[in-house]
């Protein structure tokens, strides 16, 4: 069922791309997408302020401790307090689902299935698991 919905979002995404056919148009639209998402979460932060950041050194514990990948994750932090409200919410979604549309358009572009990318790197989290350091 899942890999029907990503079919049709890729399907519809093809039928409906016209103006920006061009692997380079859509290169530069996928960047600005990107672009978008930043500027609308940092505006979350500066203007609307439903979340706030607060971010200082990650404090990783040396070597020679006895701390094991799992108790990792207590010392790590993503440096956000807050939630987003709903109009930020909103509007970080829809910037997301515009960069979907171009990274679906890309793999259109370049005759890749978006649903076999996702399986293929869902397969590899399955491997590696918290090996899987990016």
């Amino acid at each position: 069922m899942k890999d029907i919905i990503f079919d049709e979002f890729q399907n519809n995404v093809n039928e409906s791309l016209i103006r920006h056919k061009s692997l380079l148009d859509i290169l530069s639209k996928l960047q600005e997408s990107e672009a978008r998402i930043n500027r609308a979460v940092v505006k979350s932060v500066t203007n609307c302020g439903c979340i706030s950041l607060n971010a200082e050194k990650q404090h990783i514990p040396n070597k020679d401790s006895d701390i094991d990948i799992e108790d990792l994750k207590v010392c790590l932090s993503s440096h956000v307090n807050g939630t987003l409200c709903d109009s930020c919410r909103e509007i970080i979604a829809s910037e997301i689902g515009r960069n979907l549309f171009y990274i679906s358009s890309l793999c259109n572009t370049l005759d890749l299935n978006l649903y076999d990318i996702l399986l293929k790197e869902n397969d590899k989290f399955n491997t590696l698991g918290k090996y899987n350091f990016r």
